[in-house]
């Protein structure tokens, strides 16, 4: 009647808990981070925790500072850290509060970690455009120091090795993960000679600028070109044509870290585990075009096959 609700603060000197988790991303634009924060915050607020989000940048020095400046306002901590700088961060703080670690580069003692099976997920869907008779295979890649990255171009040059193809760095070109990035990297893949028959993409958003290139330069997707991403993010579904993915579980991602975290409140140095999610191939009509055909000839769209390769 009095209007009185208990203060967290005054709370937490006397219980030295905040009831809070604390969450570091390298950023909080676009699908994938909304909604592996989505995951985060629904595992949290179902445990009776708060969350506090945070962006941290993918230098080393102020991935330190935003840790720092989590410390004594949360009981855990979750950090996505992609970035190849960013474990010496993360090893200064090791210790100083729970963290669990969401696609890191290395896992570190005494941290879980739960990571997407990039590599395997690359693999899946370059062996899809391999099984469409698809030889000349391009990639347009993210940044170079990103650890997803990194693992999505391994897992195109172990499906291409593994049908006898050579990887050749002539067919990787570089993006950032910016829709930019992606529609001027594929200006550049057109210049090639001869010219790819199909482009495994890292991400969705770079395969959206990609499309958007070869739209404007009048090269038709699949029938030129067929293309793929990866994410399957909500808007892939919708391009004309509709885009041939992987699918991450993005939501799980978040929900798997939280639960990992809590599970690690009493653990010791020595018991971090790490947890690595499967990817599914979803299969859209924008990797149709069949590469069948001699050089110079136009690849043709084959319907009957993409129609037997369709997810269910």
């Amino acid at each position: 009647r009095l209007g009185y609700w208990p203060n967290g603060i005054a709370r937490s000197l006397i219980t030295s808990r905040t009831h809070t988790l604390g969450a570091l991303l390298p950023d909080l634009h676009g699908e994938f981070f909304s909604e592996v924060i989505h995951g985060i915050d629904l595992a949290a607020r179902e445990k009776g925790f708060h969350l506090l989000v945070s962006r941290s940048s993918t230098s080393a020095d102020e991935l330190t500072s935003a840790l720092r400046s989590m410390r004594g306002r949360v009981d855990g901590l979750i950090v996505m850290a992609p970035d190849v700088d960013a474990s010496s961060a993360l090893r200064q703080s090791a210790g100083q509060v729970v963290t669990v670690l969401v696609n890191p580069e290395v896992a570190l003692p005494g941290l879980h970690a739960v990571s997407i099976d990039n590599t395997d997920g690359a693999r899946a869907i370059v062996r899809h455009l391999l099984s469409l008779g698809h030889r000349r295979i391009a990639t347009i890649t993210g940044p170079a120091h990103n650890i997803d990255a990194r693992q999505r171009l391994e897992g195109w040059r172990i499906a291409l090795t593994e049908a006898g193809l050579d990887p050749s760095p002539d067919l990787e070109f570089r993006g950032d993960f910016s829709e930019p990035s992606g529609y001027d990297a594929a200006a550049e893949l057109l210049r090639a000679s001869p010219r790819p028959s199909a482009v495994f993409v890292a991400n969705d958003y770079m395969a959206i600028g990609a499309m958007g290139a070869l739209q404007d330069a009048g090269v038709r997707v699949p029938d030129d070109i067929a293309i793929t991403g990866f994410d399957d993010i909500q808007m892939s579904r919708y391009l004309t044509p509709p885009l041939t993915t992987v699918n991450v579980p993005m939501l799980q991602l978040g929900q798997r870290a939280v639960k990992l975290l809590l599970e690690g409140a009493g653990a010791g140095p020595a018991e971090g585990r790490r947890e690595v999610l499967a990817t599914t191939l979803v299969v859209r009509s924008s990797c149709g075009a069949h590469a069948g055909a001699a050089d110079g000839e136009r690849p043709r769209w084959d319907r009957s096959r993409i129609a037997a390769t369709v997810r269910r």
